[in-house]
């Protein structure tokens, strides 16, 4: 084992060097979707919107622009995708697509299929490789290159259908992992394969001792609660104790800074915090250095991104697009500008609007940072309430009152004509002064909310509650576990089923 550590470990250095050197451009873009229109220029897609006659050509994205409309995952279901799910050959991409990862979707809603084609699993393989270069820059010991990788993710079983194969994108990536990392890698096959949280969660705990543990990797709500269950089940001071060599957290999925303060409280010893933006549809940026105020987006990697501004000049009040076509390069985006985003894969998504809002915070080295949902904003009367608004005052004001909130959601309360929130914290909280602060701070972060507030919108309800409420509405709806996330914007129907959940417990 420490052999291939010590592999690892001048892989990195060698790759970390390498990437150095290596100046990601605009036309890294224009050569994957040449590569990509190339590819699919003879599927049905490709030839019903004319690839053939602009692959190659000067004017090749506003040829793609203008003949390819952005869809939306419901559109692009209902016009392409269901019959290349059926198993139709030559349709969104070439050949027949054998894989589809089940993406968690929204809470409540029926999970979404998304096309896994050969080309996209090497495209995630070389950037899990790539993204481990970083670990260079940190110049960890020894014996953390000794030590294994536990991922917290989703079953890795796989589900045979009558013309695909499907799962989480976890059981996918595995059956095409290479047998040489596999002893680094935990918590192992039967584990990975139990569909079943609470007794993964059991198992995995149960494991905890026999293992070296230097990395950990998932997204912060279902990683950070599986070491406070290790930490009180061995009755330990920190998580430390049991795994001396956990030196790195790679996390990503939602905003990790309310989940800092639970981190450090299990730790006795500084980790390094890496962020990194992956989806079932791509693996899209990754943080490439301590240094960095955000990810790296990856030009290069068989993905085109687009980039619409997220503002009424492009979107109605419900967040829907006004204009089908128009969309911005990496070449004329702007920093401190929110924008949603657009991706063309190779695995035959076309001009697909992924859901995600992302911000540049620096555009020398196309780095950027994710700030929201295009549905996860509140706006009943104007006051375009963003969710990096949301977060941003909540980190602020939980931190000036030194309160602890990891959990939270809120839902546009249209009868009442005001917000209401669900505050996750077991903490002693002045709620009157608590209410005071979040006015201030939203206020302070949008004017538009300043404007409303003061003469349309109501006052705020804030309802503070167990964050293990939360939790348990997830597995109310057999959605616990590591691919799933509590929505912190509620749709009119999300907040429904929550409404009709916390009352139901309550009178329990």
């Amino acid at each position: 084992m420490p052999i291939i550590g010590k592999l690892i470990q001048k892989t990195t250095e060698i790759s970390y060097r390498r990437n150095a050197k290596k100046g990601i451009e605009y036309k890294h873009q224009l050569e994957s979707l040449r590569i990509l229109l190339e590819t699919a220029k003879n599927t049905k897609f490709g030839l019903y919107h004319s690839f053939h006659k602009f692959v190659g050509k000067p004017d090749l994205v506003s040829s793609f622009q203008k003949n390819v409309p952005i869809s939306s995952y419901e559109d692009f279901y209902e016009n392409w995708l269901k019959e290349t799910i059926a198993g139709a050959k030559d349709h969104t991409w070439k050949g027949r697509i054998k894989y589809y990862a089940l993406s968690s979707g929204t809470t409540g809603s029926p999970s979404k299929r998304i096309p896994i084609t050969l080309e996209m699993i090497r495209s995630f393989q070389r950037t899990s490789m790539r993204q481990l270069s970083i670990l260079h820059e940190l110049k960890l010991s020894d014996e953390f290159y000794s030590a294994s990788i536990l991922t917290v993710g989703g079953s890795t079983k796989l589900t045979k259908k009558s013309k695909h194969i499907e799962g989480d994108l976890s059981g996918i990536l595995k059956k095409h992992t290479s047998l040489i990392v596999t002893p680094f890698t935990k918590p192992g096959n039967r584990i990975t394969a139990i569909k079943d949280w609470n007794q993964k969660l059991a198992l995995i705990t149960e494991k905890a001792p026999k293992w070296n543990i230097g990395i950990i990797a998932g997204i912060p709500s279902w990683c950070i609660l599986l070491m406070e269950k290790i930490v009180e089940h061995y009755k330990l001071n920190n998580i430390h104790e049991i795994w001396p060599n956990l030196e790195v957290y790679v996390h990503g999925g939602v905003f990790m800074e309310p989940y800092i303060e639970r981190l450090e409280k299990i730790c006795g010893k500084k980790i390094y915090l890496l962020d990194t933006y992956l989806a079932s549809e791509g693996y899209f940026a990754y943080q490439t250095s301590l240094r960095a105020n955000g990810m790296k987006l990856l030009l290069n990697n068989g993905i085109f991104f687009e980039f619409v501004p997220f503002n009424s000049d492009y979107f109605d009040e419900n967040g829907e697009l006004k204009n089908q076509h128009e969309a911005y390069t990496i070449s004329q985006v702007k920093e401190g500008v929110d924008y949603a985003l657009l991706i063309s894969t190779n695995a035959g998504l076309w001009r697909y609007l992924i859901g995600d809002l992302v911000r540049f915070t620096n555009i020398e080295t196309y780095e950027i940072k994710i700030t929201g949902r295009i549905k996860q904003f509140l706006s009943l009367c104007g006051e375009h309430l963003s969710l990096d608004n949301i977060n941003q005052a909540l980190l602020s004001v939980s931190r000036e009152l030194k309160i602890g909130i990891s959990e939270y959601t809120i839902y546009a309360d249209a009868a009442n004509n005001r917000h209401k929130w669900f505050i996750g914290t077991s903490a002693e909280i002045d709620q009157s002064k608590f209410a005071s602060k979040m006015e201030e701070k939203l206020c302070e972060l949008n004017d538009d909310y300043t404007y409303v507030r003061k003469y349309n919108l109501n006052e705020p309800i804030f309802e503070f509650i167990s964050p293990q409420t939360f939790y348990n509405f997830l597995e109310s709806l057999g959605k616990i576990g590591a691919q799933n996330k509590m929505p912190r914007v509620l749709s009119k129907v999300q907040s429904e089923k929550w409404l009709s959940f916390i009352n139901e417990t309550s009178s329990i």
